[in-house]
């Protein structure tokens, strides 16, 4: 298993615009081949900045995902709202504890 954080900075004012394409971006992720989950992220004392959390079964589920059509439909619209080039890392899951 697999985690992907990608950190954003986003334009001012673009904030709710940015948040409804990703929502619509994440809805699509739900039916493709290894999502497991996924979550956006708002830091309290930044509120132009977005961290996406995605955890995948693995990396190659997660580049098959960006032919996803939703994901292509949403990508030049998210990054005209971005005030810089997201910058992603990458984790091995090694314990996942959920309730």
């Amino acid at each position: 298993m697999m985690t992907v954080i990608t950190h954003v900075t986003l334009r001012d004012g673009a904030a709710s615009e940015w948040d409804d394409a990703m929502r619509a971006r994440l809805d699509g992720a739900i039916a493709h081949d290894g999502w497991i989950g996924g979550q956006l992220l708002i830091p309290l004392d930044a509120p132009n900045e977005r961290m996406i959390v995605g955890v995948w079964d693995s990396r190659a589920d997660w580049e098959a995902w960006h032919d996803d059509e939703t994901f292509t439909e949403t990508r030049e619209r998210l990054q005209g709202l971005q005030e810089q080039p997201d910058e992603t890392r990458w984790y091995e899951v090694a314990t996942d504890v959920r309730r």
